[in-house]
């Protein structure tokens, strides 16, 4: 007869109690000596018999929470998807769904959409069984064409630049000169309306430094969008980052834990990218040859293509809205947007410290509160802000040159605005 899940509290206090007594030289014996056992709940009869590793997990349970840890708990996540999201699933049933023909019927078979879901990569086996899948069909009738648009409306945007979702996919390794094989990572952004890949770069190291320099190839090309939706890795929520959205008045928000559906068209684009290209290639000469293939790939065979969840090129919908895209001009200023800011205390001689040193300010600012900005990777130059207006770069304290040829300075109303 198998013995009958969930045992009593009690009974699980009764076969701690019983590893203190049990024979045995050490903690691992006497846990399987006592697994050895059969133990009787005295108020339903029903006999139990536990592993040792169950036993195991009992007992360090109880020595690191006490005794609330024995009790049955109710999963945090219950009734909730894990792996994937309502929204996310509905949208790759809208691609799928036209590529399949109804039975004598007149309905798609369930079997049929989930294989041709797995042969398109629109979901992973591992991410949605096919019970799991019936059972999100059935409960939330994805089948139904008016509830499936309107799942999809539920995160689509209506024009382009309105919303980009960026990500870090894990690209192929390349051989350097030394012999050794170094890791390569993708950064790209997609546009939710249009699906246009904004930008996408792959680099040796995923830092906050190669973050932001994809993230200004992304601006620069294809203008400024209104809201950014980001994973939580430390690139993404860096101060550098949300320095720069405060600047240039994006809303930045940040993907749940395990939530699949914020970041559906980023990750399908992943799955698109590595199974139309890089099965085509099986090695790479260098991270330059890489970027090459990469961005004529995503230019020719992706943004200009005809994408299925759209129903039109990307690059042609995007275009539908290029009266509302505001491009970022390049000059020092743009530049700047994407500087670290600190803000210094200036003494009476209007001199300030940052990075151990001493520098002077560019015009008076005698005893002032002043925002300092500079690049983190660089930290050779130290551009002053005052009030959010650009005062100019600072200047490396020399006191003996200030001994020799005292120059009276510019004040703050005098500066240039």
């Amino acid at each position: 007869m198998p013995t009958p899940k969930n045992p009593p509290f009690t009974l699980r206090l009764q076969v701690l109690s019983a590893v203190d007594y049990a024979p045995g030289e050490n903690l691992r014996a006497r846990i399987k000596q006592v697994a050895g056992r059969t133990f009787v709940d005295q108020a339903s009869g029903l006999e139990y018999r536990f592993t040792w590793r169950t036993i195991s997990t009992w007992l360090y349970r109880f020595k690191k929470h006490g005794v609330t840890a024995l009790d049955h708990k109710t999963r945090s996540d219950k009734n909730n998807y894990r792996k994937i999201q309502v929204d996310e699933l509905a949208e790759a049933i809208h691609e799928v769904l036209p590529t399949l023909s109804p039975n004598k019927h007149g309905t798609i078979p369930k079997m049929a959409l989930y294989r041709q879901l797995l042969k398109k990569n629109l979901i992973q086996r591992s991410q949605l069984s096919q019970t799991s899948f019936y059972r999100m069909v059935r409960e939330n009738d994805l089948l139904d064409g008016e509830q499936t648009q309107k799942l999809r409306r539920s995160f689509a945007m209506q024009f382009a630049n309105e919303l980009w979702q960026a990500d870090t996919m894990y690209g192929p390794s390349i051989k350097q000169s030394d012999g050794r094989w170094r890791k390569t990572f993708l950064i790209a952004f997609i546009d939710d309306a249009s699906r246009v890949i904004t930008h996408g770069e792959f680099f040796y190291r995923d830092n906050t430094e190669n973050m932001i320099e994809a993230f200004k190839s992304a601006l620069y090309k294809r203008g400024k969008p209104e809201r950014l939706y980001f994973d939580n890795g430390s690139n993404y929520t860096s101060k550098e980052i949300l320095q720069a959205c405060v600047r240039l008045n994006i809303h930045l928000s940040h993907a749940p834990v395990r939530d699949g559906a914020a970041k559906g068209k980023i990750e399908r684009f992943f799955r698109g990218f590595r199974d139309r290209f890089l099965v085509q290639h099986t090695a790479f000469e260098s991270l330059e040859s890489l970027n090459a293939l990469t961005w004529d790939w995503i230019e020719d065979e992706y943004n200009s293509q005809h994408h299925t969840g759209i129903q039109m090129v990307p690059l042609d919908r995007f275009n539908l809205d290029h009266s509302r895209v505001q491009f970022l001009s390049d000059d020092e200023v743009t530049e700047e947007v994407f500087f670290v800011e600190e803000t210094r205390k200036v003494n009476k001689t209007n001199v300030f410290s940052i990075n151990s040193q001493k520098y002077e300010c560019p015009v008076d600012l005698r005893e002032k509160k002043i925002q300092v900005r500079y690049d983190r990777s660089q930290r050779n130059r130290f551009i002053v802000y005052f009030s959010d207006q650009r005062m100019g770069e600072a200047m490396l304290l020399d006191l003996h040159y200030n001994a020799r040829q005292r120059a009276p300075y510019t004040t703050v109303e005098d500066s240039p605005r």
